[in-house]
């Protein structure tokens, strides 16, 4: 007797954190490309969907703005703003909280009379009134307070001399990177040590794509690596605390539920009044067992992982243990 698996309600049952999950891949092999799409378009998934908005709100919402501020207490360096970009941190407050407040209005709302502001945030119990341009009206100055409203990590990205320039930014959830070290830094030269997309002139094209968008223009792609535990905090300021779990990891037998898919979904907006390039990074992490739960994903990872490059899989530190997690996957 056959048995029939209705695959609809084993979806139904899905946890929304899996639902939810910005699964990145199209295929069961994965190379490096620019893979962007117009910001807010709705993906259907073989769980549920994702990108209808441009600031996603979770369950993890108020735990991540909390870890967050507890980061940058630890480490102010996580907040760089080149004296120039001032003018873009504000642009990017008086664009991202009224998008914020249109797309849960239950919550949050902006209202702006000149330069005049009140923000209303009811999942923080938080109404606070500021002054466009002005630092000291809001606590901690204005790239924090808004670092505190969204889930999001932040870089600001200069246009000058016919190039991008990394000037400010405010990123405490790298994967294995320092906003302090490139701060100052080019385009071209933050993605030197990543392999194949300088030769394969991804960087230049990618950085031609920046420096066409219109002020309003929004778009976004994903990346994606490996993460030991749902670590959002991998920096390499960090790096004496996760990296040594790479090496024993493999052999872990509760591998499945420590090693997590790390998805970053990166909106793309130029600045209406600035003209800066913001790139908005948004961490999320599902871990194997529960990508394994749904069967088609499953499958995938598992391929992916087993067939990707060396040189790629060294630089995602993931070579020491992509194999068992692989092999885990694909003899669910």
């Amino acid at each position: 007797m056959s048995i029939i698996i209705d695959t609809d309600a084993v979806t139904a049952a899905l946890p929304e954190r899996i639902k939810r999950f910005p699964f990145p891949y199209s295929s069961e092999s994965y190379r490096y490309s620019a893979n962007v799409e117009p910001s807010r378009k709705v993906v259907m998934t073989e769980a549920g969907e994702w990108g209808g908005r441009l600031l996603d709100i979770d369950e993890h919402y108020l735990s991540d703005v909390k870890e967050r501020g507890e980061v940058l207490d630890r480490d102010p360096s996580r907040i760089q703003v080149l004296p120039h970009m001032r003018p873009a941190v504000w642009d990017a407050i008086a664009t991202l909280l009224p998008a914020m407040a249109e797309e849960n209005p239950d919550s949050m709302s902006f209202h702006r009379e000149g330069n005049n502001c009140r923000w209303w945030n009811g999942l923080q119990d938080l109404e606070v009134e500021f002054t466009i341009g002005d630092d000291s009206s809001l606590q901690g100055g204005p790239l924090r307070f808004l670092g505190s409203q969204i889930q999001d990590d932040m870089v600001f990205l200069d246009q000058r001399e016919d190039a991008l320039w990394l000037d400010a930014g405010l990123v405490t959830f790298a994967a294995d990177w320092s906003l302090g070290f490139d701060t100052g830094m080019k385009f071209h030269e933050i993605h030197g040590p990543v392999p194949r997309v300088l030769e394969e002139k991804i960087v230049s094209r990618a950085e031609q794509f920046l420096l066409r968008l219109q002020p309003g223009e929004q778009y976004r792609r994903t990346n994606w690596t490996l993460t030991i535990d749902r670590r959002l905090d991998t920096s390499t300021e960090t790096y004496p605390n996760w990296a040594p779990e790479r090496g024993t990891i493999a052999d872990d037998p509760a591998l499945p539920d420590r090693v997590h898919l790390r998805v970053e979904v990166q909106h793309l907006i130029r600045l209406p009044h600035s003209g800066a390039i913001l790139f908005l990074v948004r961490t999320y992490l599902l871990s194997l067992a529960d990508i394994a739960r749904v069967p088609v994903w499953r499958e995938i990872v598992g391929r992916v992982l087993a067939e990707l490059p060396e040189d790629m899989a060294e630089y995602k530190g993931i070579s020491r243990y992509r194999k068992a997690a692989s092999d885990w996957l694909l003899a669910t």
